[in-house]
């Protein structure tokens, strides 16, 4: 292939109109910090395109702008790289991600997280909604019923406990245990006078607005925008492609 594989940025989707502005805005960042590469949307569920069309025309693209040049692409040469705007593995990262790569001339980044980095935008969240160390803090993830997403967010808890001078406990959205609800009625009966929920989210959206009614004294913002965010993905988009 001529030139570099394009980065198709993998959201999981919604029907949030914030959360939709938030990922566009994360995208937008991306191109800030790489001018010249081309960065697509692309999608595993309720918004378009569908991860899959979104490599299908990147790769076609990239067949056209070499052929004549090259007499078409590099054997072997790697034409996309769907980095996934997702937290931790699971079933979109492996099925869906995957299913979009498989026989094309194309390679999955990993996701997001772990990576110390979204601990500290975790702390700059809990300091910007006004949480102390005398609060008791529970990470909310999402959840997934994949061992290695729940390995993943551990990982971020023993690095945000490393930064974060008061207590951190973990729930969860779906599929893991305990529930973000039972980890914050937990940590009250622990002698918590007050409970920070810390959005370990990417974005506003379903799982976002659930955690408004998980019965906490705050819950930070989710975690984009920021500005390390973008600087992630293009960490994960060359370590595919080294």
């Amino acid at each position: 292939m001529t030139g570099a594989p394009v980065l198709v940025a993998c959201a999981h989707g919604t029907r949030s109109a914030a959360g939709r502005a938030v990922v566009r805005a994360l995208v937008e960042d991306v191109r800030r910090l790489r001018p010249g590469l081309d960065v697509r949307e692309a999608f595993v569920d309720v918004q378009e395109p569908a991860v899959g069309d979104a490599v299908r025309d990147a790769v076609g693209d990239a067949v056209r702008a070499a052929a004549p040049a090259a007499g078409g692409p590099a054997a072997g040469g790697v034409a996309a790289v769907v980095t996934p705007l997702l937290l931790s593995t699971g079933v979109h990262v492996r099925h869906d991600i995957g299913a979009a790569v498989a026989g094309r001339p194309a390679v999955a980044a990993e996701p997001l997280g772990p990576d110390d980095r979204l601990a500290g935008v975790l702390v700059d969240r809990l300091v910007e909604a006004g949480a102390t160390a005398a609060d008791a803090v529970v990470l909310a993830a999402a959840g997934s019923s994949d061992p290695a997403a729940v390995v993943a967010v551990g990982a971020v808890l023993d690095a945000l406990r490393a930064r974060w001078p008061g207590p951190v406990t973990v729930g969860y959205g779906a599929a893991a245990r305990p529930d973000v609800a039972t980890a914050v009625a937990d940590a009250r009966a622990a002698g918590a006078r007050r409970v920070v929920v810390a959005s370990y989210l990417l974005a506003p959206g379903h799982f976002h607005g659930a955690l408004e009614a998980a019965g906490a004294d705050v819950v930070t913002a989710p975690l984009a925008p920021h500005p390390d965010l973008a600087r992630i993905v293009l960490d994960r988009y060359d370590a595919a492609l080294r």
